[in-house]
C-alpha cells in the first residue's frame, strides 16, 4: 500500500504534459533558481564535454548551459514527452549539440561513467526514492564528474499547508524532504564531499485561490496519493481560505514560503584496495 506521500510518475508526467506550453510563461521561481545555479557553476574547474540537464522541462537550462559550454554535448531530460517536444522545437538549430530525451530521473538511459556535468533544477522533489535517484546520478557520473542541483525543503508553501491541516487530515502539498536528507542520501549513493546550503523566497498574492491557480499552471498542484479523490467541499475549502487570512500581512498580501535547498557533489571515487606493506616484495 502506498503512503498518502506517494507520487505517480504517470500523472506527474501527465500534469507536466498538459501545461507544458504555457510552463515558461508562470515558472518565475524555477527561472530564478536555475540562474542561482548557473552562477555556481561559475567556479567549476571542470570543462565538461557530456552535460545531463536532468527535469530541464522545456530546456531553458540547458539552452544557458549550451551557451556557457560550447563545446560540451547537452542532454535535456525531462519525465514529461511534451516538454520534451516542446523543448526540441523551441531550440535554435544552430544548438546542434543540444539533445532531448524522454525518460526518468531514476531510469537515466546512459552508460555508466559516461556523463562530466548532472545539473537538476527543481526537479527531485517529485521523486518518491531520492535514495535510488541518487545511485542513477552516481553510476552514470564519471569519478571526476560534478553534481549540481536544488529542490524544494521542508518549509515549502508552510502556509498553505498549515492552513489545510487546519481542516481536515488528507494530504493537500506534495511533501518535502530536509536538506539533511538529501545530504545523507548522496553519502550512501557513494558521492563525494557534498556540500549543502538554503536560501528562501517568498512571493506574495492577493488571496490564496491566486497561489493555487499558480501552482495549477506549472503542473505542481497536489499529485500526492493521499489527496482526496473526490471534490473538497465548499466548507472546508471556505475554512481554508479563511485560515490562510491569518497569515495576511500589513501591505494587504498573503506571503507563499518556498524553501530551496541546493546541493553539489562529485562522482564515485574509484575504489582503492589496501595492501600491508609486509606483503610488498620484490618480483621473483
Amino acid at each position: 500500500m502506498n503512503s498518502p506521500e506517494y507520487l505517480d510518475k504517470r500523472q506527474v508526467s501527465q500534469s507536466f504534459g498538459r501545461v507544458a506550453a504555457r510552463y515558461e510563461q508562470w515558472a518565475s521561481l524555477q527561472k530564478m533558481v536555475g540562474e542561482d545555479l548557473l552562477e555556481r557553476l561559475q567556479w567549476l574547474k571542470l570543462v565538461p564535454q557530456q552535460i545531463l540537464d536532468v527535469g530541464a522541462g522545456v530546456g531553458r537550462l540547458s539552452r544557458a548551459l549550451s551557451k556557457q559550454y560550447k563545446q560540451a554535448h547537452v542532454y535535456s531530460v525531462d519525465i514529461a514527452l511534451e516538454m520534451v517536444k516542446l523543448g526540441h522545437l523551441d531550440a535554435p538549430r544552430w544548438f546542434s549539440k543540444q539533445h532531448f530525451v524522454c525518460a526518468d530521473g531514476a531510469h537515466l538511459p546512459f552508460a555508466d561513467d559516461s556523463v562530466d556535468l548532472l545539473v537538476s533544477n527543481l526537479m527531485l522533489q517529485w521523486c518518491n526514492d531520492i535514495q535510488v535517484v541518487f545511485a542513477e546520478f552516481a553510476r552514470v557520473l564519471k569519478p571526476e564528474g560534478a553534481l549540481f542541483f536544488s529542490t524544494f525543503g521542508p518549509d515549502t508553501l508552510k502556509e498553505l499547508r498549515e492552513s489545510w491541516a487546519s481542516v481536515d487530515n488528507a494530504s493537500h502539498v506534495n511533501r518535502f524532504l530536509d536538506m539533511h536528507n538529501y545530504g545523507d542520501a548522496l553519502l550512501q549513493a557513494g558521492l563525494s564531499n557534498p556540500v549543502m546550503d538554503v536560501d528562501r523566497f517568498q512571493f506574495t498574492y492577493s488571496d490564496a485561490k491566486q497561489l493555487m491557480r499558480e501552482l495549477k499552471h506549472i503542473g505542481a498542484h497536489n499529485l500526492t496519493a493521499g489527496r482526496s479523490r473526490s471534490l473538497t467541499g465548499k466548507g472546508k475549502f471556505q475554512a481554508m481560505l479563511g485560515a490562510y487570512e491569518e497569515y495576511r500581512s500589513a501591505d494587504g498580501l498573503l506571503p507563499a514560503t518556498y524553501e530551496v535547498v541546493y546541493g553539489h557533489a562529485w562522482g564515485k571515487k574509484p575504489l582503492s584496495v589496501a595492501i600491508p606493506i609486509s606483503q610488498i616484495g620484490r618480483p621473483r
